[in-house]
């Protein structure tokens, strides 16, 4: 039955489990789901997604949903394909589920924000609201000052190795930065460095080389 990714090919969470399939070189069809009017609220979708969110996975009869949750089981089932996303050391796996918790919690908490803030509500015909954008910027900021630490003593968040903890960023520091946000992670030489390295990464130029048109 093979794999199956329903979605809005921009959506960040979309991306996320975009990314780790290409990662991890599978193959996988993709079904549009277009957030526009509203396809994933209706009844035909629903049974993929009780929330009615995007986006929803198939592999052969398990269907899953929440994008953390599908990349974790792509990158456990699929340990031997492609790029390891995951060290099952304890140690390792342990530093790294620290940092998949914090982007998830912090990092995302003001990321996504922005992105919807910034980029999302002039598609859908909305004002930026600039007190919201400098509020959630310096809640950035802040997460951002962490990570200029940690990757100061590490290559990547979970250490030497590339992992789920770096992959989950890629989808919103993509879109960040086309904005003046930008700026935020540029003043800090180990974020940017870092970002410049997960922006590069051959999995994520496929990502962009099909559905950034």
């Amino acid at each position: 039955m093979g794999l199956k990714v329903h979605g809005y090919p921009t959506s960040p969470p979309v991306r996320r489990v975009l990314l780790a399939l290409a990662e991890k070189e599978l193959e996988y069809e993709f079904v549009f789901i277009d957030l526009l009017t509203g396809q994933h609220k209706k009844d035909s979708y629903i049974p993929f997604h009780p929330f009615g969110q995007v986006p929803a996975f198939e592999d052969g009869d398990l269907k899953l949903i929440e994008s953390r949750a599908i990349t974790k089981y792509i990158s456990y089932v699929y340990a031997d394909k492609g790029t390891p996303l995951f060290d099952k050391d304890p140690k390792k796996m342990a530093i790294n589920l620290v940092w998949l918790e914090v982007e998830a919690l912090r990092f995302d908490a003001a990321g996504q924000k922005l992105n919807a803030e910034i980029m999302v509500k002039p598609i859908k015909g909305l004002t930026t609201d600039e007190a919201v954008v400098e509020q959630l910027g310096a809640q950035l900021a802040t997460v951002l000052d962490v990570y200029e630490a940690r990757l100061g003593e590490s290559k990547y968040l979970g250490g030497d190795d590339y992992s789920l903890a770096d992959l989950h960023h890629i989808p919103v520091i993509n879109n960040l930065m086309k904005t003046k946000i930008k700026a935020l992670f540029d003043e800090r030489p180990c974020v940017s460095a870092w970002c410049k390295d997960l922006l590069a990464r051959p999995a994520w130029q496929k990502v962009l080389a099909r559905f950034d048109k």
